[in-house]
């Protein structure tokens, strides 16, 4: 199997572009992830009765697969980068609001007692004290979900998206090799250089676990 050089150098603007496409795509989902997860999570953590539900709800939307859930959209969304992003939040969320609900889980209660006992109220108790404390477990989920999430995108090639994934589509249409090879490196690429910057901005939000260690 060749690769054929001077596709790659005639094709660079497209390739930027797709790239770009799909990395705009899994972050988006991602983004919205968060911001479904973090409210279940701490409602899951302090209801407990509310915990298996959600926690169970995610696990089941996860076994629906990839293609069956763009599918079902399309006829409320379409063919469009809408139907995308709402299929890749769904997958998103089973690892966020797992990770979260444990984050938030394994802040020791020694230390929300003091935060109490010192008059701080509840909401700024979970704002400075819980999620802070639980970060590096969130952001643990939030690598897996924004791995996840960059290797989905190429399947939203069949309703007419897909980023890189329609690199794929071309060349096994014209039985040729180069696009397929050029898109599965630029997505592995995109998937590694996406969890160092996330285990970097890790390292940037948490200065207290620099000068334990």
């Amino acid at each position: 199997m060749t690769i054929d050089w001077s596709w790659i150098g005639d094709h660079t603007d497209d390739l930027t572009s797709l790239t770009l496409s799909h990395l705009q795509a899994a972050m988006t989902a991602v983004f919205f992830g968060l911001v479904i997860s973090l409210p279940l999570a701490v409602l899951a953590h302090r209801v407990r009765p509310l915990r298996g539900f959600l926690l169970g709800l995610s696990n089941v939307l996860f076994t629906i697969p990839s293609i069956a859930i763009f599918v079902l959209l399309l006829p409320v969304s379409g063919l469009t980068r809408t139907t995308t992003v709402i299929g890749l939040t769904v997958y998103t969320l089973v690892v966020l609001l797992r990770n979260t609900v444990e984050g938030l889980d394994s802040v020791p209660a020694k230390t929300k007692e003091a935060a109490k006992a010192m008059g701080t109220r509840p909401l700024r108790t979970l704002l400075t004290v819980e999620l802070p404390l639980a970060l590096p477990v969130i952001m643990a989920g939030v690598r897996i979900a924004t791995v996840m999430s960059i290797s989905l995108v190429s399947v939203a090639t069949y309703i007419g998206d897909g980023g890189l994934g329609q690199l794929f589509t071309d060349g096994f249409q014209r039985d040729f090799p180069t696009p397929v090879i050029v898109g599965v490196v630029l997505t592995i690429l995109l998937a590694v250089v996406a969890d160092a910057l996330l285990v970097a901005l890790q390292y940037v939000l948490t200065p207290w676990r620099r000068r334990r260690a």
